[in-house]
């Protein structure tokens, strides 16, 4: 599947399940790879896909939160964590 983005870098992506329309957002997305959604177990391709920026320190992004490697295909291929 072909993905917004095109590069070879790591981008910001957005995603949403078509089967129940859970939303989600992640660091971690690149160039057509998916993420698993953690409901239906299916492979969703990002919507949108933006440039990462740098956060700003007021931002509401919880940085601490862990990539999930299971769900995401980019690491399953890599074997370790993109």
């Amino acid at each position: 599947m072909n993905t917004p983005y095109q590069g070879d870098k790591r981008v910001y992506g957005y995603f949403q399940c078509s089967s129940c329309r859970r939303k989600w957002e992640s660091g971690n997305s690149w160039a057509n790879k998916g993420q698993e959604c953690k409901r239906c177990d299916v492979i969703v391709y990002p919507y949108s896909q933006k440039p990462l920026k740098k956060v700003e320190e007021d931002s509401k992004i919880d940085q601490t939160k862990e990539h999930p490697m299971e769900l995401c295909e980019m690491c399953k291929e890599l074997g370790y964590s993109c």
